[in-house]
């Protein structure tokens, strides 16, 4: 294995191991899982986490990634966003675990997957089987099952009578983005060294422009230990947004992880 030099600031193979996030992982890739489609005893491979960042003020969640051969490339604004189509399910198998926004998934909140809106876009689905409609959030990305258009919660399921049938034929209408963001715990993560006092030094630093949660956090790569700084800490993802673009106009290799 090549170790990266040490000046070297950004994500390269030292992105923080979240949830193999999510998010926004976020920092994150796509190792494969089986999805669950409700009741139907089918499944389909999604991602556990949000494509891998690279330098830069771009979140994770927004850049094209690749699922089965399939490239997808998430839109930046929700707005007149209107599909009809086939919705899914994903509950307990995936309960607890890290969404591709780097939140952890809990299958009792109103929330869904989709493959290109914007994290935290509120969307308003409609059972067109039925008519009953509910109001969610989107943290995930999926499903990839053929035909398929949103992956929804076990509680936004059991709102649309989707539990049962496993699948519904339903309307997603975008309705802007959530307001506040997503709660939570984040860092900036802004730098990663083989050498702890090179990291201690980033710390301080951060520390001093203002970022006082500013910790260092240990790990192991493949053998290849390295210490990683992360600037912070922020109560919303709307928070950790605007100080990633503070921290990228800095020429640091920053992005955002939840914690």
């Amino acid at each position: 294995m090549k170790t990266c030099p040490e000046k070297y600031r950004g994500f390269a193979a030292r992105r923080p191991a979240v949830l193999p996030l999510l998010t926004l992982a976020v920092a994150i890739m796509l190792p494969l899982l089986l999805l669950m489609e409700g009741c139907s005893g089918k499944s389909a491979p999604r991602p556990s986490s949000a494509p891998s960042p690279r330098p830069g003020a771009t979140e994770p969640t927004a850049r094209p990634y690749t699922v089965l051969g399939q490239t997808y490339h998430p839109i930046t604004t929700a707005e007149g966003f209107v599909e009809e189509g086939i919705a899914s399910w994903y509950g307990p198998q995936f309960h607890a675990k890290r969404t591709a926004s780097g939140e952890v998934y809990n299958m009792y909140e109103l929330t869904a997957a989709h493959r290109i809106l914007p994290m935290q876009t509120k969307i308003k689905v409609t059972n067109l089987e039925n008519g009953k409609s509910v109001v969610l959030r989107v943290n995930d990305r999926g499903p990839f099952a053929r035909e398929r258009i949103v992956d929804l919660s076990y509680a936004a399921a059991r709102e649309l009578d989707v539990i049962r049938p496993g699948t519904a034929r339903v309307r997603v209408e975008a309705l802007g983005r959530w307001p506040g963001g997503m709660p939570g715990r984040f860092f900036v993560q802004v730098g990663a060294f083989t050498r702890r006092e090179n990291a201690d030094n980033l710390m301080r630093e951060m520390r001093n422009a203002g970022y006082s949660g500013t910790r260092t956090v240990f790990a192991d790569v493949d053998g290849q230990g390295f210490w990683r700084v992360q600037a912070g800490e922020f109560k919303s993802l709307d928070q950790a947004r605007k100080a990633l673009t503070v921290l990228a106009s800095r020429k640091l290799s920053a992005f955002i992880i939840a914690d």
